[in-house]
C-alpha cells in the first residue's frame, strides 16, 4: 500500500497542531487563578474610565467581559450585562469590558466608542488591540466572562452568548452573589 506524500504531510500537520493545542499556554486555566494586571495604561486605550489597575479594584467583585463589537454573540449578551449593573451595588460589583478586536476595523477607538454608546455600555472598557490581555488570560473565545473575587482571584470562567434567565446567566449571577456576600 502506497501512502502519498500529501497524506503524510497532512498527518504530520494535524499531529503538530494537536500537540500545540495540548501544550499551548492558551489552554483553559483551572480556577482559581490571579487576575492578570490590565495590559493597557494609556488614556486612549480606555473608554468610560481612566486606566484601571487590578489592585485598586480589590474589595469589589468583578466581571471581566472579553468581547468585540463585531461579534453577534458578544453584543447580544450586552443587555444581560447592563441588567447586572442595575441589580448589584456598584460599591461591591464592577464590570470591566476588554474589547479585543477580531477584525481590522474594530481597532479604531472612535468605532468602539460609537458601539459602546449604541449598546449603552457605561462600564469601563479597555481596548486590547494587541491581544495582550487576551493572552495574559489565556483566553480563546468571544465572549468570555471571568468572575473575580474581592481578592483578585478568578473564581469562574463562562464562555458564550448569555441572556438574562438562561442557565449560564443563573450560574454567573449565583457566583457573583456568593462572592459579594463573602
Amino acid at each position: 500500500m502506497r501512502i502519498s506524500k500529501l497524506k503524510v504531510l497532512i498527518v504530520v500537520i494535524v499531529a503538530i497542531g494537536c500537540g500545540f493545542y495540548l501544550v499551548s499556554p492558551y489552554a483553559k486555566q483551572s480556577t482559581p487563578f490571579s487576575l492578570p494586571q490590565f495590559t493597557q495604561t494609556s488614556e486612549q486605550a480606555w473608554i468610560n474610565s481612566a486606566p484601571l489597575q487590578v489592585e485598586e479594584l480589590r474589595g469589589k467583585v468583578l466581571l471581566i467581559d472579553i468581547w468585540t463589537y463585531g461579534c453577534w454573540n458578544c453584543y447580544r449578551s450586552i443587555p444581560w450585562l447592563n441588567s447586572l449593573e442595575g441589580r448589584f451595588d456598584p460599591e461591591k460589583f464592577l464590570i470591566v469590558g476588554i474589547h479585543t478586536p477580531e477584525f481590522d476595523h474594530e481597532h479604531k477607538r472612535e468605532s468602539v466608542i460609537k458601539k459602546c454608546e449604541e449598546f449603552q455600555v457605561t462600564h469601563p472598557v479597555m481596548m486590547d488591540n494587541d491581544f495582550g490581555y487576551w493572552k495574559a488570560l489565556r483566553n480563546r473565545y468571544w465572549p468570555t466572562f471571568y468572575v473575580v473575587d474581592k481578592k483578585g482571584q478568578v473564581q469562574g470562567v463562562f464562555i458564550g452568548e448569555t441572556h438574562a434567565g438562561d442557565k449560564r446567566a443563573k450560574k454567573v449571577e449565583k457566583l457573583i452573589t456568593k462572592l459579594i456576600s463573602q
